[in-house]
């Protein structure tokens, strides 16, 4: 049996992957196609763009945070009943965790999945100069198969001819079609990236206008000629041996405008290990969903809606007689700032939060942490430690009083100074840190925090 695959890739950050990826994909289903999209790396933004546009959840596939197992696993498991899996890139098409290999990179992935790579390319105010940069692309890593080139914020229809003739006599990469300059459908941003699907009014609108767009301007027909390919067999993998080990727990899952940065998998995971899985608002449900064994608040954007958390009393209420009890929160990023004292935004105003860790947050005006980390657990958290990758991307630091960190987190990009930090904080089985994990790095770490939760819902009572 076959399907259809390819990536969308760009030249740079700002070429437009996210917005062309978000119109091929409103292009694709229009044709009554089912569309499995990913992406490469950890964002968690552009996965709700193609998650809107599609109707089905975007999955992340990062070769860094990931064995090369797991992402082939996670490919074809969600490629199950699809049609066209559409895989936009991240950054620049080589650009990945270091300046001298190539894994974390969309180029990476394209090679480990055997996808051909549409190139999108920036063509605004350049002419025979493009035909340059998409010679230098194919000709840098030639396991790489580029098969063809969009260009992106073209003036006219004939600035287009001018850089396809360019490209096409300068290369032997065909140019598959165009998008003209359009303010009326860049996707708006703050100040950590696009503003998330859910907070944009008239994002169905603006996708069936670059889905319409991108239909007429690209050809979508070539590339499914050229992107029909054998479908993978899907293996098996250890997590499959503890599906069912956590039948009964109840997973409350916090699922708003503040809080919606999750890897899609991660839940599902948790749901075939046999949890159920119910999402509750910190922003307006009135309280906590009844009898959890486990709260996990995912990141987002907290400090952007502090003023409706901070207004949810009775939701805070419960959520610290929820954490009394001694049964587990996991919190990661924007979930560790609802679980300090506060948030101080970039204006200097205080927004008060649950206070079930003490201290507060306060936002920084740049990025504070961002990139790829190795994270070892404290014993005095696991016992015996664990390690795994991460992901850091926040413009926030934890002013805390009195907890230990129970991270040791670390990053060396081939340098000689290795750069080395602590975070992690715990007060009971509440537990906040920065780092985003996605389970499948270390499986381990999601059964620690699930087998608490058994535990404290077999016994009644926990010693902390």
């Amino acid at each position: 049996m076959t399907f259809n695959g390819f990536v969308l890739a760009g030249t740079h950050s700002g070429a437009g992957k996210t917005t062309i990826t978000a119109g091929i994909l409103a292009a694709l289903k229009a044709r009554g196609l089912v569309v499995q999209p990913y992406k490469t790396g950890p964002d968690y933004i552009d996965p709700a763009f193609h998650s809107f546009a599609v109707g089905r959840k975007s999955r992340n596939l990062d070769t860094w945070l990931m064995c090369e197992e797991t992402v082939r696993y996670l490919f074809a498991k969600n490629l199950e009943g699809v049609d066209v899996a559409v895989v936009e890139g991240v950054m620049g098409l080589f650009d990945g965790f270091g300046g001298k290999e190539d894994i974390g990179s969309t180029a990476y992935l394209a090679k480990m999945l055997d996808l051909p790579v549409v190139l999108i390319v920036d063509g605004s105010g350049m002419a025979r100069s493009a035909a340059a940069i998409v010679l230098g692309f194919s000709q840098f890593d030639k396991e790489v198969c580029i098969a063809g080139v969009i260009v992106n914020n073209m003036s006219s229809p004939q600035h287009y001819e001018i850089l396809k003739e360019a490209i096409e006599s300068g290369t032997d990469i065909p140019c598959l079609g165009y998008v003209l300059k359009d303010q009326q459908i860049q996707l708006t941003s703050r100040h950590l990236g696009l503003v998330p699907a859910g907070e944009i009014e008239d994002l169905a609108d603006k996708l069936v206008q670059v889905g319409e767009m991108v239909a007429e301007t690209v050809d979508i027909d070539r590339i499914l000629a050229f992107s029909e390919k054998e479908r993978p067999v899907r293996q098996s993998h250890s997590v499959e041996e503890h599906y069912g080990f956590y039948n009964g727990l109840r997973v409350g899952i916090a699922l708003d405008a503040s809080f919606n940065f999750y890897y899609w998998d991660n839940i599902e995971l948790m749901a075939s290990l046999g949890c159920e899985c119910v999402f509750f608002s910190p922003m307006h449900d009135d309280v906590l969903p009844e009898n959890l064994d486990f709260v996990y608040i995912g990141g987002g954007f907290p400090e952007v809606f502090g003023q409706e958390l901070e207004g949810n009393e009775t939701f805070k209420a419960s959520l610290r007689a929820y954490q009394a009890s001694g049964r587990p929160i996991y919190a990661e990023c924007g979930g560790l700032m609802y679980l300090t004292e506060g948030i101080v935004d970039l204006e200097g105003n205080r927004h008060v939060m649950t206070g079930i860790l003490p201290g507060e947050t306060i936002m920084t005006k740049r990025l504070k942490q961002f990139g790829y980390n190795e994270v070892e657990t404290e014993s005095a958290l696991t016992d015996v430690p664990l390690c795994f990758r991460t992901h850091e991307f926040h413009r926030s630091e934890y002013v805390g009083h009195g907890l230990q960190p129970n991270y040791k987190l670390y990053k060396n990009r081939g340098l000689h100074n290795e750069k080395q930090w602590q975070c992690g904080y715990r007060a009971k089985m509440a537990f906040g840190a920065y780092a985003h994990v996605h389970f499948y790095s270390e499986p381990k770490w999601l059964y620690f925090w699930l087998d608490k939760a058994k535990q404290i819902k077999e016994t009644g009572y926990e010693s902390i």
